[in-house]
């Protein structure tokens, strides 16, 4: 079975690019503490032109999709007071944003962020979005089926780039909670 590495012809170590990614991303990378050891955080430049996931699974082959994760930042409204959480699933499935999400965050209502403000909490870009380098307090949500992938093939804060990364790793970021059902069809 194809790991991600094989779709692009040059993958790196993350580490050695930093100076690709945003600061929030680079800062995460430097600060690496997991159990996953950071050299197996790579990276591969991608066209911003296609750095939606269907553009790219397009690109480089429908094969990628199965292995490839998108971050989605919601926010769980409460009383009056909003929070905001960051959700990571396969990308053939959405996110629960009405049942697993709005439950796990106590929330009243649930709803996907505004992008302004996904954006500029994050420090990161629309469409790259990544749950490396996410703020301090933001929860983060790995459905399983991510955190039990080998690889998972995820935004890299830009819309330059991605980040391959273990699933497990992504299961260990700070704030996150592995979740059944996060993810559905």
């Amino acid at each position: 079975m194809p790991v991600p590495m094989d779709a692009f012809d040059e993958v790196r170590p993350a580490v050695e690019c930093l100076d690709l990614l945003t600061e929030p991303v680079a800062a995460a990378i430097r600060a690496w503490s997991g159990s996953v050891p950071v050299e197996e955080l790579r990276f591969v430049d991608t066209d911003p032109a296609i750095a939606d996931t269907a553009l790219l699974v397009e690109h480089y082959g429908p094969w990628l999709l199965e292995q490839s994760a998108n971050c989605v930042v919601v926010a769980g409204k409460r009383g009056g007071e909003s929070t905001l959480a960051a959700c990571v699933v396969l990308s053939h499935t959405r996110v629960d944003v009405n049942g697993v999400v709005r439950r796990q965050l106590g929330a009243r209502k649930a709803s996907f962020a505004p992008m302004d403000r996904a954006v500029g909490e994050s420090g990161m870009e629309y469409g790259g979005i990544t749950p490396v380098g996410l703020p301090a307090g933001w929860p983060l949500l790995v459905d399983a089926a991510v955190a039990d992938t080998p690889y998972a093939l995820i935004g890299s804060g830009s819309r330059r780039g991605k980040l391959i990364v273990p699933g497990k790793a992504l299961a260990e970021l700070p704030g996150a909670t592995v979740l059944d059902g996060l993810g559905i069809a």
